[in-house]
């Protein structure tokens, strides 16, 4: 009889228990919303090769923290540097075969004006020998002669001004270094060097490194994840609710949050920025079936995006992945159920490779002033 009366209270217990929670949910609603299944999130900033190599240097590994620009990997460069020096002398003698072609025009230019004179003196020798001829002094047969030199001088002023066009057309409304010889040589230029440069992997962002997975000596692709940063001021919290609960969620609600990494005596300060377009399970990369026989209704649950306040993230900082109790204050429900603006965070950024075509262009100024030579005027349009 003592055991069964045991029993009973054991079961009664669980039942005062189990209604004091149904009713501790029921009544938290009032003015605010509560949930366990929370996580940090943030991002996950992946190092991949631009071109293909293999590793001759590793300069950081898991767990490190390394700077924005900080070089990570190194592949092997003599392909490159063999690359870039092709494109070198490509681009040099490039400039050179177009400073003939000026030179060339000039030339014919000058032997057209040559040939108008020798036109215009056998035109005069001509005229002068059918005035001879009248009084009987110059016979038929030298002003054939003299006809046909004008023919030939003629003839050849027509060549030379052919000459010209041609090589004119080469170089008409140009200059060397906008010549479009040079111009693809400079295009060669550049590949070659963005290529060499990129043969050295750096941090495009500050933060811890993860996920490392690249060993030396290995032939990496471009495109290959070699291993990851994470920017720890770059985290938020991913809150899923239930669908009972989002009716008083809005956009802008203050947030308390709470880490068990750190207990309940450190809390965050954080606000609702946006929802998510579905549910977890919707969205996820084998989405549920229900069209079965056997359909049992699951209460779904829809992540809630919050951010965190900087300060407090800086003085304890979280990880990915690590739970979070979060309780948001919804008595102010007069912002939008979900975002229907542009968002004004901002934007994540990287200039690690802005200077890449920078570089670039100073190698092919001091490249083509080299082989300009002494004709510098040759730069000018003509």
């Amino acid at each position: 009889m003592n055991k069964f009366s045991k029993t009973q209270t054991i079961v009664a217990a669980a039942l005062l228990v189990g209604a004091a929670g149904t009713a501790w949910t029921m009544l938290a609603p009032t003015g605010q919303q509560v949930t366990e299944d929370a996580y940090v999130d943030g991002n996950v900033v992946q190092l991949t090769p631009q071109v293909s190599g293999s590793v001759t240097q590793i300069g950081a590994d898991n767990t490190d923290y390394v700077k924005a620009g900080q070089v990570l990997v190194q592949l092997n460069e003599v392909d490159a540097e063999l690359a870039l020096a092709r494109a070198e002398a490509q681009l040099s003698r490039a400039v050179r075969q177009v400073r003939v072609q000026f030179s060339n025009a000039s030339q014919f230019r000058a032997n057209v004006t040559l040939r108008a004179a020798d036109l215009s003196r056998a035109e005069a020798d001509l005229a002068r020998r059918r005035d001879l001829a009248e009084s009987g002094a110059i016979s038929g047969e030298d002003i054939h002669h003299a006809e046909d030199a004008v023919k030939a001088a003629r003839a050849a002023l027509s060549v030379a001004e052919q000459q010209q066009a041609g090589a004119g057309a080469l170089v008409d409304q140009t200059s060397v270094t906008s010549h479009p010889d040079v111009q693809a040589a400079v295009s060669q230029l550049r590949e070659a060097y963005v290529a060499s440069v990129r043969t050295t992997l750096r941090a495009p962002v500050s933060g811890l490194v993860t996920k490392r997975n690249v060993q030396l000596g290995q032939r990496v692709n471009a495109g290959a994840a070699l291993m990851a940063i994470v920017p720890p001021d770059q985290m938020w919290v991913n809150a899923n609710f239930k669908e009972s609960q989002l009716r008083d969620i809005r956009i802008g609600q203050p947030v308390t949050l709470s880490a068990d990494v750190y207990g309940k005596t450190v809390h965050y300060s954080g606000r609702v920025i946006g929802q998510d377009a579905g549910t977890g399970s919707a969205l996820a990369l084998l989405p549920a079936q229900n069209a079965t026989g056997n359909w049992i209704k699951v209460v779904q649950r829809v992540p809630i995006r919050i951010a965190l306040d900087q300060k407090e993230l800086a003085a304890h900082p979280l990880k990915l992945g690590l739970s979070m109790h979060v309780v948001v204050d919804t008595g102010d429900r007069s912002g939008a159920v979900a975002m229907n603006t542009a968002a004004n965070r901002g934007v994540y950024r990287t200039d690690v490779f802005k200077n890449e075509l920078e570089q670039a262009d100073q190698l092919v100024e001091r490249i083509v002033a080299a082989n300009l030579g002494g004709s510098n005027e040759l730069a000018k349009v003509n």
